[in-house]
C-alpha cells in the first residue's frame, strides 16, 4: 500500500500500482488506475523506456528532450522510474516494490516474466495480497498463446475489420480499440480482484487479451453468428439492424440520426417527404431490406438545406441527431469541457499541455489534480528514497 503522504484523492487513493507495461494496452490500464487516485510507479528500460516514447510524428519540444504525443496519450498521473530487471540488482529493487504494491501490470508475451525469475508463483510469494493483471495479445494458452499482440492485427483476427467500413472493404478502427478495450477490461477485473481481497485478504492473477477485449464487445454482430447462424458484413455508416439509423449527405456536409422506433418513424418520415406507411417502409424489417432506397429519398431531400438547418428540424421533431466533428472541434466544444475531458497538466520540459482528460466522474470526490506523463527516468531518486525509508535495503544488498 501507499503510504499516507503519496495517498492523492480518489477511489483508489492509497493503493500503489506498479507498471511494467509499455506501448499501450497495459499503460491504459495504469492511467486508469491513476486517474481514479492509485499512486502509479511505471518501470521502463534504461535507455529507451516505453516503445511509445519513439512512436511519431508527431513529436513535440525543444531538441534533445522530444515527446511523442503517443506516450503522452496514455501515461498521465505516474511516476517513471529506470530498471534493467536481467541485472539482479535491478530485480531486487523491483522485488521491494512488489512487496509493496496492491497492483501489478504486466504485458510481456507468455513466458518472459518467467525467464526473469518472476513466475506468478514468485509474485505472489513475495507478496500474497497482489492483485497481477497480464495482458497478452492472443491469450496465455490455446494453440496460438504466443503470438504478439498488435492491435491492427487483433482486429483483423477478431473480425471487427470485417463488419467495419465499405462492404468489400475490411477498415480498422481509427483509434487502437483493441489496445484500449484491453486496458480497460483489464482494470475492471483489477477492481473486482482488489473487492475480492476484502473478503479473502489474498490477491490474484487476472488475465486478459487483445483478442478477448475484441471478441467481448462483439454484441449484436456476435450473436448473429453463434445464435442465427448468419455472417455478418460491414455496413458502412449504416446500422445493419435499424433504419434509417447512420450518416446522410444534406446540401452543406453530412449529418447523423437514429430513428430507433416506430414513433420516431412516424414522426421522421414526414419531414423529407415519405409516406410513413409506404409499403417498403412501413416496419424496420422492411425499412432495413430496402435501405439504399430510402437512403437515396432521404438524401434527396436532405440536399434542399444545409446541415445545420436539419439538425434543428430532426431535433424539434424529437430524432436523435448531430454532427459529425473533427478532432479538434471536439476539444474546443464547450460540452466537452464541461465534462472535465480536456485536462491542463505541467510538463518536466514541456510546460503547461493540455490532455484529454477522464471520462469519470465522481460526485463529491475524485481526483482533483493531475500529474503529467513523466519523463524517462523523472523519478528515479524519488522512488529509490520513499522505498528506502518505508522498506530499507538489508545490509550487503545495495540497490
Amino acid at each position: 500500500m501507499a503510504s499516507e503522504q503519496e495517498r492523492g484523492d480518489g477511489p483508489l487513493a492509497g493503493h500503489l500500482v506498479i507498471d511494467l507495461t509499455r506501448a499501450l494496452a497495459g499503460p491504459q490500464a495504469g492511467m486508469v488506475l491513476g486517474d481514479l487516485g492509485a499512486r502509479v510507479i511505471k518501470v521502463e528500460a534504461e535507455g529507451s523506456g516505453d516503445d511509445s516514447r519513439s512512436w511519431g510524428p508527431p513529436f513535440v519540444g525543444p531538441e534533445g528532450n522530444r515527446e511523442s504525443t503517443y506516450f503522452l496519450s496514455c501515461n498521465r498521473n505516474k511516476e517513471s522510474i529506470t530498471l534493467d530487471l536481467k541485472a539482479d540488482e535491478d530485480r531486487r529493487l523491483l522485488e521491494r516494490l512488489i512487496r509493496q504494491a496492491d497492483v501489478l501490470l504486466e504485458n510481456f508475451r507468455p513466458g518472459v516474466l518467467d525467464r526473469l525469475g518472476l513466475p506468478a508463483a514468485r509474485l505472489l510469494e513475495l507478496n500474497p495480497r497482489l492483485v497481477v493483471l497480464s495482458i497478452t495479445g492472443f491469450g496465455h494458452d490455446g494453440p496460438e498463446a504466443g503470438r504478439p499482440g498488435y492491435d491492427q492485427i487483433a482486429q483483423g483476427e477478431a473480425g471487427l475489420m470485417s463488419i467495419t467500413g465499405e462492404p468489400g472493404h475490411p477498415t480498422k478502427v481509427g483509434v487502437p480499440i483493441a489496445d484500449l478495450l484491453a486496458g480497460i477490461y483489464g482494470v475492471t477485473g483489477v477492481l473486482a480482484a482488489l473487492l475480492e481481497r476484502e473478503r479473502t485478504g489474498r490477491g490474484r492473477i487476472v488475465r486478459t487479451s487483445l483478442l478477448g477485449a475484441l471478441v467481448g464487445v462483439h454484441a449484436f454482430q456476435g450473436t448473429w453468428w453463434t445464435v442465427a447462424g448468419e455472417v455478418p458484413s460491414a455496413t458502412g455508416n449504416h446500422h445493419p439492424s435499424l433504419a434509417p439509423y447512420g450518416l446522410f449527405q444534406t446540401g452543406t456536409g453530412p449529418v447523423q440520426l437514429s430513428v430507433g422506433s416506430d414513433r420516431q418513424w412516424l414522426a421522421f418520415a414526414p419531414l423529407v417527404g415519405v409516406d410513413p406507411r409506404d409499403p417498403r417502409f412501413a416496419t424496420n424489417s422492411e425499412r432495413v431490406a430496402n435501405r439504399e432506397q430510402l437512403i437515396s429519398e432521404i438524401e434527396a431531400a436532405f440536399a434542399r438545406g444545409p446541415a445545420e438547418a436539419w439538425i434543428a428540424r430532426l431535433e424539434k421533431a424529437g430524432i436523435p441527431a448531430g454532427k459529425v466533428r473533427r478532432i479538434d472541434e471536439t476539444y474546443e466544444w464547450e460540452q466537452t469541457r464541461s465534462q472535465g475531458l480536456l485536462v491542463e497538466v505541467d510538463h518536466a520540459t514541456l510546460g503547461r499541455i493540455a490532455l484529454p482528460g477522464p471520462p469519470l466522474r465522481f460526485d463529491g470526490g475524485g481526483r482533483r489534480e493531475h500529474s503529467s506523463p513523466p519523463t524517462l527516468g523523472q523519478h528515479d531518486q524519488s522512488v529509490r528514497a520513499w522505498l528506502d525509508e518505508v522498506e530499507p535495503e538489508e545490509p550487503g544488498k545495495g540497490s
